[in-house]
């Protein structure tokens, strides 16, 4: 789907990649709804869209609130008339621990944003969507959500489910105006681990150095060119790249090399 002249939502449109989202989506000519719980965060976005702006409003919405979700699709509307896209960007990663050492309201707070987050978005505009010439759904699941990481398995069951629903939507919608893509980033440069109240680094960054974070500037351009050619599924930095052609050769040789990275996280 060309992005020019369309309407995206991109979910965590506050920081990180979901900033980047927003501002490069301006850049090529789309209107944008960013969505975040962090309001302050959200006006620092809508001042570095500069000129762009008009173009772009701000919702201050939490995704797992199926209530407010479906306030926010009213509200997009209202704000930009009708809707042809959405990025479900929004995540947060758990405390580095093992799942017997992890408490039920970290599981509970992961797998809301990560998956319940995503699955109220999509069913939420959904709908309008079918009514589209054409849309697009982008889901951000994560290489954790097809390559174990210990000490981040609930964070990647959450983004394995996510993986699942979003290639279940492009069989579902495969008949219809409605495209779909998944995502996987590797290691990228962003501060997911203070955005989720975890003060641990996350996989990839800190003492684990065998990837080196990609730019969040190039992750987006990454995600965005997938977007504009349709693509099935979009894997974003070289590490997302090799350890996804290595999983697919050898399961449990990926899984005992990621080990061998997070072994000291793990145990400290």
């Amino acid at each position: 789907m060309k992005i020019a002249d369309k309407v995206i939502v991109v979910t965590g449109g506050g920081n990180g990649i979901g900033r980047e989202l927003v501002l490069q989506l301006l850049t090529r000519g789309a209107r944008v709804a960013a969505v975040d719980v962090n309001e302050a965060a959200l006006d620092e976005t809508c001042r570095l869209a500069g000129a762009r702006a008009d173009r772009l409003s701000a919702h201050i919405v939490d995704i797992t609130d199926k209530k407010a979700v479906a306030r926010l699709v009213k509200d997009v509307a209202k704000a930009h008339g009708a809707i042809d896209g959405v990025i479900n960007n929004a995540g947060i990663i758990q405390p580095f621990v093992k799942v017997n050492d992890l408490d039920d309201a970290a599981i509970e707070r992961v797998m809301n944003v990560n998956f319940y987050g995503t699955l109220y978005m999509t069913r939420a505009f959904l709908p309008l969507f079918l009514e589209r010439p054409e849309a697009h759904i982008v889901n951000i699941s994560s290489m954790g959500g097809f390559l174990p990481v210990p000490g981040q398995s609930v964070y990647g069951a959450s983004k394995a489910a996510v993986k699942l629903l979003t290639e279940g939507l492009h069989s579902e919608l495969a008949d219809t105006n409605v495209r779909v893509t998944v995502v996987f980033p590797g290691a990228i440069g962003t501060e997911i681990a203070a955005n989720s109240g975890v003060s641990i680094a996350m996989p990839g960054h800190g003492k684990a150095k065998s990837f080196k974070p990609l730019a969040v500037d190039k992750a987006a351009r990454t995600i965005l060119d997938g977007v504009e050619k349709n693509r099935y599924r979009v894997l974003v930095g070289p590490d997302a790249k090799i350890m996804d052609a290595l999983y697919r050769a050898n399961p449990k040789r990926a899984a005992r090399f990621i080990y061998k990275q997070m072994r000291e996280l793990l145990h400290g």
